[in-house]
């Protein structure tokens, strides 16, 4: 299969591209600097500028796996980031569709990237793919993230919308701003620490992902989490555990929310996610226990 990867040189997008070039694929992958990628890449991936996403590209592809927008955990949210966050998701994603819609052959496939934001503040309650959305920002700009996608839909493409959670990973992503706390024997949960944390492998996460690619029946929101979601006071515990260092240092959420503004309501709700639409088509995970997940993160941190 020919796989167009945007957000290529992002945490997952990395992980994706090594696992779709090892199973033979031939990729094509979007990034803003091109000539950085091409030296992490190497010859075996093709490698276009973000604004080269046209009608003649979409002709050679079968399907787009579409990862690009704007880290949302980089400081506090002013208005002009903010419109960064939805603008970089949304204007990427219409250019994707709208190129598609150009294209003579167009790909069969379009895996959209979405996040469990979707869903907004939900405490205790259970969410799957058939919860409705919230209404926070995170969750508006979701929303409006698979309108985009969605209008692949007439296009006759398969549109999937993976809601992607906390991906824990031997590399970046939430660890890397959670790691140095406990490793300097304050870390802790934050808040009340009884809201859900919505983790979920870096493996199981390019898993799903590719389930999305080759599953013709899968289709719609899939929840990239795994299934058993830990509440974040047990989730500061398993790690302090799995480092040997003290995890009882709580962060407040005043002095989060006075650091951090608007983004530190992220951090102190969280969902309670499942993984409903993966496990109905037959997804097994490698790791579905917190503890074991963040013994073989760490393990491959100290490797590297």
């Amino acid at each position: 299969m020919r796989v167009g990867v945007t957000g290529a040189t992002g945490f997952i997008g990395r992980r994706l591209i090594g696992a779709l070039h090892a199973r033979g694929d031939s990729v094509v992958a979007f990034t803003r600097d091109p000539a950085r990628s091409a030296k992490v890449f190497g010859p075996e991936v093709e490698v276009l500028a973000l604004s080269a996403v046209s009608a003649a590209v979409m002709s050679r592809l079968d399907a787009v796996i579409n990862l690009a927008g704007e880290p949302v955990s980089s400081g506090r949210w002013s208005a002009a980031r903010k419109e960064l966050i939805l603008r970089s998701r949304v204007d990427v994603t219409r250019a994707v569709v709208d190129a598609m819609a150009a294209a003579a052959p167009r790909p069969h496939t379009l895996v959209n990237a979405s996040a469990v934001g979707y869903y907004g503040a939900r405490g205790d309650e259970e969410v799957d793919e058939e919860t409705p959305a919230g209404d926070d920002f995170l969750a508006r700009v979701c929303r409006a993230w698979e309108a985009e996608a969605e209008r692949a839909t007439a296009l006759g493409v398969r549109v999937v919308r993976p809601r992607i959670g906390v991906v824990l990973g031997d590399a970046g992503g939430a660890l890397d701003a959670i790691l140095p706390s406990f490793k300097l024997f304050v870390g802790g949960p934050v808040g009340s620490g009884r809201q859900y944390f919505p983790w979920v492998h870096l493996d199981d996460a390019v898993g799903i992902l590719l389930l999305a690619l080759d599953d013709g029946a899968v289709r719609g929101a899939v929840n990239v989490t795994a299934p058993s979601p830990a509440r974040f006071g047990d989730f500061a515990r398993a790690l302090g555990a799995a480092l040997g260092r003290p995890s009882w240092l709580p962060v407040p959420g005043f002095a989060l929310r006075a650091a951090l503004g608007e983004f530190a309501d992220v951090l102190l709700t969280g969902q309670r996610a499942v993984p409903r639409a993966a496990l109905a088509a037959g997804y097994r995970f490698r790791y579905d226990v917190l503890e074991e997940a963040l013994r073989a993160v760490l393990k491959s941190r100290r490797e590297r």
